[in-house]
């Protein structure tokens, strides 16, 4: 039951949630793209960001005080690290 309830809330999460950049989005963007992320959380994301530099994964999130394991599986599809269509030169 439990994981149908997860797998539930994963989608409906996808439905209305809107992909953001966590390395360059302010806290009230935050806040309207994530999931379960309230003014609190996306500052102290953004303050995270500006004291350790930019996110490298989405699971880097989980260093930041309030951010746990299921409010990240609920928003990693939604979460990006670059723009899109951004390469990388090596």
């Amino acid at each position: 039951m439990k994981k149908l309830f997860l797998l539930l809330a994963l989608f409906s999460a996808n439905l209305f949630a809107t992909p953001v950049n966590i390395n360059k989005a302010d806290a009230p963007t935050i806040v309207k793209s994530l999931k379960g992320i309230g003014a609190v959380k996306a500052k102290a994301i953004v303050d995270y960001r500006k004291k350790n530099g930019a996110y490298k994964t989405a699971d880097d999130l989980l260093n930041v005080k309030g951010i746990g394991e299921k409010t990240l599986l609920i928003n990693k599809p939604d979460i990006l690290l670059k723009e899109a269509g951004a390469t990388t030169v090596d």
